[in-house]
């Protein structure tokens, strides 16, 4: 387990300080400089990273000159070039073929920064970065082929991704903030109270609905109305996935591990028609090589091999964190083994026992 500070910071690092540590940094910069640099800004936090081989490219390009001097943006750029010529495609392509201009992208990956602040599953602070490389990635039109449509030159469709040798950087690697400023930089467990919060209070709100809603039942003998809350009489206690997520990883073997070791969280935070949506889809930054089903295996079959996904990403009961997310462990494995618990033909350790058949009753997953 990561080293905690015995002084807790009481301010946490903000975007606009972090944004002036990315500034400072030399353009090969590697992650093992960044985690320095967080560190150093940052007294109290001793900062880790970690990358995920995510590869994306940014929505924005830029016209570029020979040189590789950045001339403007591509797109309101070419809407000018088509105005000049009174929108007319023929010409502008004419034009613009006989050119030396260039189109340039960023690509990027995640990397993440992690410093604990606390003893606790979530008592740990996140920020999320891209990694990201300014390539040249083709002529500012296609030479061969004349466009028909507006959208054509808008959203170049001619430029290739597959050549992307170093003689085509422009610009970086340099990192960059990603998301918005509500999931950019997080400090866990708070993340963790707001989601509850927020759902508690989303609950709430329903209750007048709730309370008069019944659940009617036709059958030979007649129709019967049943109260929804004396079927569910705990819909006011539910409990998010992504709070349950971190309890589970408390409560169990896991616990004695960083989470943020072996997860990075891809956190959304935003509001949908008036409403606040806030949440996580938990990433494994080290995954077993073969995917787990249960299929007709025997649970002792699947013991061993839950045994040796722990093994292979160094986690105890990491088995059961790759089953919620779902990637290499599907859900029917955490159930058959559950089974094998109450039928006593199998062990886990008693905190695991309770997390596993708990998640069994009520199930979750990302």
């Amino acid at each position: 387990m990561g080293e905690v500070p015995e002084n807790i910071p009481v301010r946490l690092p903000d975007p606009a300080s972090i944004e002036a540590v990315l500034a400072r940094l030399p353009t090969v910069a590697d992650e093992a400089t960044l985690a320095a640099a967080l560190t150093e800004a940052f007294p109290g936090f001793p900062f880790s990273t970690a990358n995920v081989d995510d590869q994306y490219c940014r929505d924005t390009r830029s016209v570029i000159a020979a040189d590789g001097t950045r001339i403007a943006e591509y797109r309101p750029w070419m809407e000018a070039e088509l105005a000049k010529d009174n929108g007319d495609i023929g010409a502008v392509w004419t034009r613009l073929r006989e050119s030396d201009l260039q189109i340039s992208e960023w690509h990027g990956n995640s990397v993440y920064a992690f410093a604990p602040t606390g003893p606790g599953a979530a008592d740990y602070v996140q920020i999320r970065l891209g990694r990201e490389v300014e390539w040249r990635v083709g002529p500012i039109v296609n030479p061969m082929y004349r466009p028909w449509g507006k959208d054509e030159l808008l959203d170049p469709s001619w430029i290739t991704h597959e050549d992307m040798s170093d003689d085509k950087v422009i610009a970086g690697p340099l990192y960059r903030m990603l998301g918005r400023a509500g999931s950019s930089v997080v400090h866990v467990r708070s993340f963790l109270t707001r989601r509850a919060r927020l759902e508690r209070e989303k609950r709430e709100a329903q209750r007048p609905e709730m309370e008069r809603r019944v659940v009617r039942e036709v059958t030979r003998e007649g129709t019967t109305e049943t109260p929804f809350l004396e079927l569910v009489p705990d819909w006011f206690e539910f409990v998010p996935r992504e709070n349950r997520f971190f309890q589970d990883w408390d409560e169990s073997s896991a616990s004695a591990e960083r989470v943020y070791a072996h997860w990075a969280l891809d956190i959304y935070d935003y509001d949908d028609k008036g409403t606040r949506e806030i949440g996580f889809v938990p990433r494994p930054l080290h995954l077993p090589e073969e995917r787990l089903i249960a299929g007709d295996a025997s649970v002792h079959i699947l013991m061993d091999r839950v045994e040796a996904i722990d093994r292979e990403v160094g986690v105890p009961f990491g088995w059961f964190f790759l089953m919620t997310h779902g990637n290499r462990v599907e859900p029917e494995v955490g159930h058959a083994i559950a089974k094998g618990l109450r039928d006593q033909r199998v062990v886990l350790p008693d905190r695991d026992t309770r997390v596993l058949l708990r998640w069994a009753e009520r199930s979750y997953g990302f």
